[in-house]
């Protein structure tokens, strides 16, 4: 990290504005949070979140609004009321403990909020910018008695009004409506439902709503002509960093200067005007890394008058593509392929809901994914606000960023269409320069699902620095595949399972895992936790989990073609209890060196993957044992099961044809491959409750899959891993041939001899 970045930061935060809600502070108190974090009681009451909420955008005088302001709650039709007789802490939603409030808001509800405030004498002669992180979802604001601009429409994207026609010079008010019908709306809302703001029993993937504004709200002074975003794309081939300054007030084609620097000495600079893309050398790049994330420092400043404006910032230096990987497409980051193992982070909070109480809980669970030893992280239909990807960028986490998706289950309109880009788009501005930021995952196991091919090409069109998943999820859900984007993603639970490889797009695992454990008194709602697959202990817990992590190393990734796996999840959520932490942060449920030894494991075996493994298509063969003492023995099938029996020249011609099997392309996976019957044409060998057959398949995914096995190269021969479960076996024991994992729980997993049983030699066929 460069110097001058977070002592920045760090100084921004300590101007406080004046006067706050008429009723006094002290009147206000929490609500008892159902879980408690260990940053619950460490949230300060008058100026909750602090920090410099735009790391990517900073000047050095701001005044934060954060803290008690007066609130209300009446009719969704209801004017202003007349009294405010609550008061809220800001920025936490009223369904939150941390506001004070905690309480359902439903669809026809308006929230409003007053406070006062007045403007620093030292801003004179300044413009004077209110700006929000995010407020869910329609905000109209007034100062002194005037609306500011239009309504705002969005949950999840920052926004700003200049103000200073409308203040006083003394103590100004400050009125916010807001708006949120949830899922009765149209708009984008992730998981956010109307619900029982308190815990309640249900096996819910959905949780509690988050109304209002739930990021942080200030003030900022400006120079009527200034600047308002930076657009940086790093370009390695040419050592440049590619640099769009966008302004207002006046600015466009104003002139502009860049500077980029590391330990405060300048490396590069370039000049032009506003609106106009700046080519900013960076010599000899330092490139940006998760094991190195390296930032450099960027200063953008107006020319040519006197109190320009100038702000601060920072970039990484880092590519990501896709390309061909020894025959495998696969995401290159920096021109080389990384596996990228990550978990899915919903963002939720049992004490702030929708935002973290305090900057470090913020950073926390992105930590944790580096202490696991996970290199990614997908953000679950949900945008955070700009600090969490500035701990991304700094910490070194590839990120996925899934757009929040409208409700499931319905077909948007028009107008719910209109908005869901519009807001997207103002999303990917907000974060286009985070370097961290790699993907935009645009739809989810088809939630509100409508013109995927179309949205995955117009957001590669306005950010082609990034990846796009035009669908996360594809095979679930009544998904429908938009046939583009960068990724084809899978989702499989328990898994980690399969997904087809391609010859245009990545093959990467959105979700899999699920595996569940309650840590007693750690429970959102005692007993009432769930699980895709629960584990009778901690123990079983991290078995389990270490054995899918080793499974995609050993198989998933270099035979069936996978790149990236995402993991549900880093912590419970509410009563998900299938998370790594419970949902308070106050336990981690896995051996974490352990963890972070697997996750490193498959990471390092990236970087050395070769070529697949490849068979003779097309061709008979058969299947050789080549544990020591049965090397006579071959695959054969028997009355419809899977055996192994010595075969010899002298044995029948019904047995060699028994032991003869077509090596088929996988039917689940091309670089994969199925065994066809040499006897029974259109009969493969698969597994079925465990135990390997020769059957007919039936069209159906399961049956393909089933059918389907990856090799890997072994100790004098391969060994065949089902494409539909990474890490499990073609096994013989007692001459009879099942799926195994070394270790698991039944009779034919003994982990005795397993490596030599589950490695075959392929041989010249008994039967040609």
């Amino acid at each position: 990290m460069a110097t001058a970045v977070a002592p920045a930061l760090a100084a921004t935060g300590l101007l406080v504005s004046g006067a706050g809600p008429s009723h006094a502070a002290q009147a206000w108190d929490p609500k008892p949070s159902p879980m408690t974090t260990p940053w619950t009681n460490q949230v300060p009451v008058d100026n909750p979140l602090p920090e410099y909420p735009r790391p990517q955008l900073t000047r050095p005088d701001w005044s934060p609004l954060n803290g008690v302001w007066d609130f209300a709650v009446t009719s969704r039709d209801a004017g202003q009321p007349a009294t405010f007789d609550e008061q809220i802490r800001v920025p936490f939603v009223p369904e939150s403990a941390l506001s004070g409030v905690q309480r359902k808001i439903t669809q026809n509800d308006k929230l409003w909020y007053k406070r006062t405030f007045t403007v620093p004498s030292g801003w004179n002669g300044r413009r004077v910018q209110l700006n929000f992180g995010a407020s869910d979802w329609e905000t109209t604001v007034w100062v002194n008695g005037e609306q500011a601009g239009a309504a705002h429409r969005g949950g999840y994207d920052a926004f700003s009004y200049d103000i200073t026609p409308l203040l006083n010079g003394g103590t100004n008010t400050v009125v916010i409506s807001v708006y949120d019908p949830t899922e009765t709306g149209g708009q984008a809302i992730g998981k956010q439902r109307v619900q029982d703001v308190t815990p309640h029993p249900g096996k819910s993937i959905v949780y509690t709503a988050s109304s209002g504004i739930w990021q942080t709200v200030w003030l900022e002074p400006t120079a009527p002509a200034h600047i308002t975003r930076l657009d940086m794309v790093p370009r390695l081939e040419d050592n440049t960093l590619r640099v769009t300054v966008r302004g207002a007030g006046g600015a466009d084609g104003a002139g502009v200067k860049v500077t980029v620097s590391s330990g405060g000495t300048a490396v590069g600079s370039a000049t032009g005007t506003v609106g106009g893309e700046l080519s900013v050398p960076v010599p000899n790049a330092h490139l940006w890394t998760p094991e190195d994330p390296f930032l450099y420092d960027v200063t953008a400043e107006l020319t040519g008058g006197t109190g320009a404006d100038k702000v601060g910032s920072y970039t990484g230096m880092r590519s990501i593509a896709v390309k061909d990987v020894g025959g495998v497409r696969r995401p290159v980051l920096n021109g080389t392929f990384v596996f990228q193992t990550g978990t899915l982070d919903q963002g939720y909070w049992p004490d702030g809901i929708y935002t973290a109480p305090t900057d470090e809980a913020l950073k926390y669970d992105l930590q944790k994914h580096k202490d696991l030893g996970f290199n990614m992280v997908r953000k679950h239909i949900k945008v955070e606000p700009q600090r969490w990807f500035y701990w991304a960028d700094r910490l070194g986490l590839l990120v996925w960023q899934d757009m929040p998706s409208m409700d499931s289950g319905k077909t948007p309109d028009t107008a719910a269409r209109t908005q869901w880009e519009s807001e997207y788009r103002a999303i990917i501005d907000q974060h286009r320069s985070s370097p961290s930021l790699i993907q935009w995952v645009d739809q989810n196991e088809g939630w509100g699902q409508y013109d995927q091919a179309r949205i995955a090409d117009m957001v590669k069109a306005y950010d082609p620095s990034r990846l796009v998943d035009n669908m996360s999820g594809v095979n679930c859900c009544a998904a429908e595949d938009g046939g583009n984007g960068d990724v084809i993603d899978n989702h499989n639970y328990v898994g980690p399972g399969n997904t087809p490889v391609e010859s245009v797009r990545a093959s990467v695992l959105g979700e899999y895992g699920g595996l569940g454990y309650r840590v007693p008194d750690h429970e959102w709602y005692p007993g009432g936790g769930f699980s895709y697959e629960d584990q009778p202990s901690i123990a079983a817990l991290n078995n389990r989990l270490v054995g899918l992590l080793d499974g995609i190393r050993e198989s998933g990734m270099p035979a069936g073609g996978l790149s990236a796996s995402v993991y549900t999840q880093i912590t419970d959520v509410e009563n998900e209890a299938n998370g790594l932490m419970s949902y308070d942060r106050q336990v981690v449920k896995v051996d974490q060196a352990r963890v972070r030894a697997a996750n490193q494991a498959l990471v390092a075996a990236s970087r050395s993957a070769g070529a697949t493994v490849k068979l003779p298509v097309g061709q008979n063969v058969s299947i050789r044992v080549t544990t020591p003492g049965y090397t006579d023995r071959y695959v054969r099938h028997y009355d419809g099961l899977g055996f192994t029996e010595v075969v010899n020249s002298a044995s029948a011609d019904v047995l060699k044809r028994d032991a003869t099997w077509t090596v088929r392309q996988g039917l689940a996976n091309k670089l994969c491959y199925s065994f066809e019957s040499r006897n029974y044409p259109g009969e493969y060998l698969r597994h079925r409750d465990f135990r390997v057959r020769r059957e007919a398949g039936d069209g159906t995914t399961v049956s393909k899959e089933d059918a389907t096995w990856c090799p890997v190269q072994g100790v004098g021969g391969i060994r065949m891993s089902a494409a539909n479960f990474p890490g499990q076996y073609l096994r013989h024991i007692n001459a009879e041939l099942w799926l195994a994992q070394s270790g698991g729980t039944h009779a034919w997993d003994d982990p005795a001899s397993f490596t030599e049983d589950t490695t075959w030699a392929i041989e010249s066929p008994w039967a040609p």
